[in-house]
């Protein structure tokens, strides 16, 4: 193995990066765990933040779900969402921090 290939990243490793900027590839899903970083929101409350149908949010949220990046949690009748996986907010971070631009 050369220098070049030792400090590769293991395709594996590059793949599930993919998979996730797949899932946060979207302005409103990078949006709604802004919001979630804060703590838990519901449904409603971030389709209201983002201008869009709860239905349309509930998506969104589904998605990521489905990915492991969020957790829900009923309260009555109102579903609350926050963020369990790390990889949005280190995301999130770096646009933040080298996104250029404001």
């Amino acid at each position: 193995m050369s220098k070049r290939t030792a400090r590769l990243i293991p395709m594996a490793r590059l793949e599930q990066a993919a998979s996730i900027f797949r899932v946060l590839g979207h302005p409103h899903r990078l949006r709604i765990c802004e919001l979630l970083l804060s703590g838990r929101v519901s449904v409603n409350e971030i389709a209201e933040h983002l201008g869009i149908p709860a239905n349309a949010a509930s998506q969104h949220l589904g998605i990521m779900r489905a990915h492991g990046l969020l957790r829900s949690e009923r309260d009555g009748k109102t579903v609350y969402y926050t963020v369990v996986d790390p990889r949005p907010a280190w995301l999130l971070e770096c646009i933040r921090s080298h996104g250029g631009g404001e």
